[in-house]
């Protein structure tokens, strides 16, 4: 099987970028040291964050890089300690599960990132979305009563199912 292609972007001292990245990558790093108290966990996250502004299709003119790139690690944080959590829950329900029944590392991998790509679609949708899409999918009830508990109508709950499943689908493919 062949290697996989690497991408590489040629930057040169001229690139606004690059400049950005020289003055602004110590001062980014030493922030998210300060929020994550992990060194090498605030390395990936300001790399990542550069990533994405390098990988931004919409460049925009940055006249306050602190303030743009701020806001783009901070939302990395957030993936962060929502992932961490995620993680957590799952290995907190793994810790109850009998041994003969355990699985193995493959299948807990393979569910924690089920898990993830969930999060990830659940988080994209609008509250009363989410909400419905929960309560048929983990609690298992009908149109009517998730009409009745979140005070809409059937059409409503029928519409925001479809919204959940077609962001569901897009997702996966």
């Amino acid at each position: 099987m062949p290697a996989p292609a690497i991408v590489t972007i040629a930057l040169t001292a001229t690139d606004p970028i690059t400049a950005i990245y020289q003055q602004h990558h110590g001062w980014l790093l030493r922030w998210l040291r300060g929020k994550l108290q992990c060194a090498d966990q605030a390395a990936d996250l300001a790399h990542d964050t550069f990533v994405r502004l390098l990988t931004n299709t919409h460049q925009p003119a940055l006249r306050e890089p602190r303030a743009y790139l701020t806001t783009v690690a901070q939302r990395l944080v957030i993936d962060h300690y929502r992932r961490l959590s995620l993680e957590q829950a799952w290995l907190d329900t793994l810790a109850h599960v009998p041994e003969l029944t355990a699985m193995s590392p493959e299948e807990r991998l393979d569910i924690l990132q089920t898990l993830h790509r969930i999060d990830t679609m659940l988080d994209g949708l609008p509250a009363p979305v989410r909400s419905a899409f929960l309560l048929s999918h983990l609690e298992g009830l009908s149109h009517a009563e998730i009409a009745a508990r979140l005070a809409i109508s059937e059409r409503t709950v029928h519409r925001y199912l479809v919204q959940a499943i077609a962001r569901c689908i897009l997702l996966i493919a």
